[in-house]
C-alpha cells in the first residue's frame, strides 16, 4: 500500500507548481502537507471514540494560503519569531534585516521559508512514511548572511505520532532558527481552544516590551497566569490584568523549557480537550516554546469550510530558541558556522484519554 500520494495544488507566486502530498499511518491517522512552505493543510487525528477529525486550521485552496498573513500551518525562517529592529551584529559586523512587522523582523522576512516552494522526495520504511524537503536560501535572503542550505524531513508513525526534523549547514557564519507554526484545536469542530486544558514544562517565561520584544528578564511563572506546570484551562486566566496578557492581547511569549537531563528531547508540553478526548504531547530538541493563542485572528480571516476564524481560533505551540537571541549574549546561540550544522527535533505524539 501507498502510505504517501500526491496531486497538484496550484501554482506560486513564481509560476511553480505546488504539490499537496496525503500521508497515512496504519490507525488512518492522515497528515497533508504542501511544498509550499511545507505547510501542513490538514491533520487528522482520532477522538476517543475513533471518530477521525482535523486539527489544524487552515484554507481550503492554495489562494488562501497565498493571500495569509497569520502563518497558519507553514514553517518560519531563517529565523522564527522576532529580531529587533531586524538588526543583530555577529563578529563585529552588523547586518540588517527585513522589518516586515515595523519596525521589527518577524518569521524570516517578507519572504520567507513559509513563501518559498521547496523541493519534495516521498518516502517510506516499516516505521511510518514522510517527506523530505529541500531548500537553499540565497547569501543575501531578507538581509541574512550565507548559502545556507536546509532540509527539512515530515515522518508520519504507525503510532500516531508526527516528526519534524531540520538540518542546515552554511557556507559563511549566520543566524538560523526553524519553527513550525501550524494552528491547532483538538476539537476538530473550529470552535476556539479556551477550554483545552494544557501543561508547559516550564518554571520561567520571557516577559516583553509594548512592542513583544524580550526585554532580557528570565521571569518565574510562580504566582502569574503563566503557570501551566499543572493542567488548566487556557481560558481561566487569559483576560485577567497582567500586565504582560494585556500587551499581547493574550499569550505570545517564550517559555524557557526545564529541560530533562541526559534526553536529547525533553518533554514540552501536553494540550487535551476534554470534549473529544484528544491528547496531543509535544516533544522538542530546542530550549524554548513559544505558545499563541491566535489573538490576532478576526472575522477577516476566512479558513476552511468558509469558517471565519476568531481569536483564540487555534493555538501555536511553536518550539524554537528564544526571540531576539541574536541581540541577547545571554541567551543560548543561534550561530550557526561553516563546518558545523544546524539539527533540531520536535515530535508530536497524539492519544486520547
Amino acid at each position: 500500500m501507498n502510505n504517501v500520494e500526491g496531486r497538484e495544488y496550484g501554482i506560486s507566486p513564481d509560476g511553480l507548481p505546488v504539490t499537496e502530498f496525503t500521508i497515512t499511518n496504519r490507525q488512518g491517522m492522515e497528515v497533508k502537507v504542501i511544498n509550499y512552505g511545507c505547510t501542513i493543510t490538514s491533520l487528522k487525528a482520532p477522538d476517543r471514540d475513533g471518530r477521525l477529525a482535523d486539527v489544524v486550521l487552515g484554507y481550503d485552496t492554495m489562494e488562501g494560503y497565498l493571500m495569509s498573513k497569520h502563518y497558519l500551518g507553514c514553517v518560519v525562517g531563517r529565523y522564527a519569531n522576532r529580531i529587533a529592529h531586524g538588526r543583530f551584529i555577529m563578529d563585529q559586523k552588523e547586518y540588517t534585516l527585513a522589518t516586515n512587522l515595523p519596525p521589527h523582523h518577524l518569521h524570516g522576512g517578507h519572504k520567507g521559508f513559509d513563501k518559498a516552494v521547496w523541493s519534495a522526495r516521498p518516502f517510506e520504511n516499516e516505521s511510518g512514511s514522510g517527506i523530505d524537503f529541500y531548500y537553499l536560501s540565497a547569501d543575501g535572503e531578507e538581509g541574512f548572511p550565507g548559502n545556507v542550505q536546509v532540509y527539512i524531513r515530515y515522518f508520519l508513525g504507525h503510532e500516531n505520532i508526527f516528526i519534524i526534523s531540520y538540518l542546515a549547514e552554511t557556507d559563511e557564519s549566520t543566524i538560523i532558527n526553524l519553527s513550525q507554526h501550524s494552528y491547532f484545536n483538538l476539537s476538530g469542530d473550529q470552535s476556539n481552544i479556551l477550554e483545552h486544558g494544557l501543561i508547559i514544562h516550564a518554571n520561567h517565561y520571557l516577559p516583553v516590551d509594548e512592542s513583544m520584544i524580550p526585554t532580557g528578564e528570565i521571569r518565574s511563572v510562580t504566582g502569574t497566569p503563566f503557570d501551566f506546570r499543572s493542567v488548566k484551562f487556557i481560558g481561566r486566566d487569559i483576560k485577567s490584568m497582567d500586565d504582560q496578557l494585556r500587551i499581547a492581547h493574550g499569550y505570545d511569549h517564550n517559555w524557557i523549557l526545564a529541560k530533562e537531563e541526559d534526553s536529547e528531547l525533553s518533554h514540552a508540553a501536553t494540550l487535551y480537550d476534554p470534549a473529544s478526548g484528544r491528547v496531543m504531547e509535544v516533544h522538542t530538541s530546542e530550549p524554548g516554546v513559544q505558545l499563541y493563542t491566535a489573538n490576532f485572528l478576526d472575522d477577516l480571516v476566512v479558513g476552511k469550510n468558509n469558517t471565519h476564524y476568531q481569536s483564540h481560533a487555534g493555538l501555536c505551540l511553536e518550539t524554537q530558541h528564544y526571540p531576539d537571541s541574536p541581540n541577547h549574549p545571554e541567551f543560548p546561540s543561534v550561530k550557526l558556522n561553516p563546518g558545523t550544522k544546524y539539527q533540531s527535533t520536535t515530535l508530536l505524539a497524539f492519544s486520547t484519554k
